[in-house]
């Protein structure tokens, strides 16, 4: 059995939520109706997952989170709204320790609630399976303390059994990231140390609804040394600069008067996952050199990316997987290696000084 900590001060989704999980069998459920209260059922039911608020009195769901990844650790997934305040809130829940989010539908919850239920179930399942370190929270402290010092590049990193470089080092490339569950703090970890100069344009697919990545975007360029950019238009693609896919779409590479442009996309049904890491890398190989190109693959459920990153690499690009040792989830990462689709294999504190050996 799955021991379910719900805590909601809406006595209707309490509701709701506890009628999806009773109906799959092989969850145990407790209630709390905020984070006081929410913190006593933590130490005594020692929940395996927790949903979790972020609006409720007495104590809201961020003080709760911070106190339940210092005191209990354990897998947190927020709920949380789809309003620009609610993406604010839950990026810095992130920050903070949950694994992952899922967005209130918009509306009558109790009419749109179905819509949820699949994704909510495999969310909370894929939570319960994540070990929380313990040494998670120093480390956050340490990269926050790192991120006040000035920006600097990474030193180069002697890489053994690696390919040998084949690109033209005087034509600049291109960077392309995916990622999805836990990837906010893991883009944190390679973004903000890539130096004012990179030279090479990146491109992020992150997994998350349109109303999330502006924030994201956002939030990530006040933490880079790169500018960093949602991109809702046509944009074209410029080095010293990280552009970030729009939820709710895909993000396609192009070429228009002879640059390199990135532009958002109606959703291909034939992918599963939105924004598309497949269809990103597949729309850049048909006009960037294979090996101009490195492919990044970061933490997430699911195997998004890891197909396209996989001929990528067989093609003549340079692909890095994150390893299980840092990885929230080691589903697409894990894939991409179990596809013999990787070039590396890196923790996510390394994957910054090993892309910076690649470009440079």
């Amino acid at each position: 059995m799955i021991r379910l900590l719900i805590v909601e001060d809406s006595a209707l989704m309490r509701k709701l939520l506890g009628r999806i999980f009773s109906a799959e069998g092989d969850f145990e459920i407790e209630y709390a109706r905020d984070g006081a209260e929410a913190l006593k059922v933590v130490s005594n039911f020692r929940p395996d997952v927790v949903t979790l608020d972020i609006h409720m009195p007495l104590m809201d769901g961020l003080t709760c989170l911070d106190r339940i990844m210092l005191e209990h650790p354990c897998p947190v997934v927020m709920v949380s709204s789809l309003t620009e305040e609610g993406a604010e809130e839950t990026l810095a829940a992130l920050e903070i320790g949950a694994v992952d989010f899922i967005a209130k539908p918009s509306g009558a919850i109790s009419l749109s609630i179905d819509e949820l239920t699949p994704r909510l179930i495999e969310k909370v399942r894929t939570a319960a399976t994540v070990r929380i370190r313990r040494s998670r929270r120093l480390a956050e402290r340490v990269r926050l303390t790192q991120r006040a010092a000035p920006r600097q590049a990474l030193p180069a990193r002697h890489r053994e059994n690696s390919s040998p470089r084949t690109r033209d080092a005087g034509r600049p490339g291109l960077v392309l990231i995916g990622t999805s569950t836990g990837g906010p703090p893991a883009l944190d970890a390679v973004l903000a140390n890539l130096p004012a100069d990179f030279g090479w344009p990146v491109v992020v697919a992150q997994h998350m609804p349109a109303s999330f990545t502006g924030p994201l975007a956002r939030r990530l360029n006040t933490i880079c040394a790169l500018t960093v950019t949602e991109v809702k238009l046509q944009t074209k693609l410029e080095p010293c600069n990280i552009y970030i896919a729009r939820g709710d779409a895909d993000i396609v590479i192009s070429l228009r008067g002879g640059s390199l442009v990135a532009m958002a996309a109606p959703i291909d049904p034939a992918y599963r996952w939105h924004p598309s890491v497949d269809r990103m890398v597949r729309s850049a190989m048909k006009h960037v050199p294979t090996p101009d190109l490195v492919g990044i693959l970061m933490t997430g459920m699911g195997n998004d990316g890891a197909a396209a990153m996989a001929d990528l690499q067989a093609a003549g690009g340079y692909t890095i997987a994150e390893s299980e040792e840092t990885a929230v989830v080691w589903g697409m990462p894990g894939e991409l290696v179990r596809l013999n689709g990787a070039s590396e294999i890196r923790r996510v504190d390394e994957i910054g000084a090993c892309l910076l050996d690649r470009v440079y």
